[in-house]
């Protein structure tokens, strides 16, 4: 019997090498951006009101040059709010044209 307390001629455990994994974690887009293209959904879809592309551009502007990850979402809130501003400024182009020509055609009689 050997004894407990003698070290034997065994080799000593080996432990596996420690494995290191890297984890990619993607950056999410902050607030601008997602308000952008959510100012120009609302701008789509409820575009009685010339404030909110206004607004809405403006955060895209921001987003596009501070939020490289929303990216995305910041140039789709700028195509959308760029296209209602676009729609607001021929309806101005055209109402203030119709009154404009109406009132330089007056009847001489």
């Amino acid at each position: 019997m050997s004894n407990p307390y003698q070290p034997s001629n065994l080799p000593a455990p080996q432990h596996p090498a420690p494995v290191y994994q890297q984890f990619y974690v993607q950056p999410q887009p902050k607030g601008a951006s997602v308000t952008a293209m959510v100012l120009g959904l609302v701008s789509l879809f409820l575009g009685f009101t010339f404030v909110v592309p206004i607004v809405g551009f403006i955060f895209g502007l921001v987003g596009l040059s501070k939020e490289p990850a929303g990216r995305g979402m910041a140039v789709a809130g700028l195509v959308l709010n760029g296209l209602m501003l676009l729609g607001w400024v021929l309806l101005f182009i055209f109402v203030f044209g119709i009154f404009g020509a109406v009132a330089t055609s007056g009847t001489m009689t």
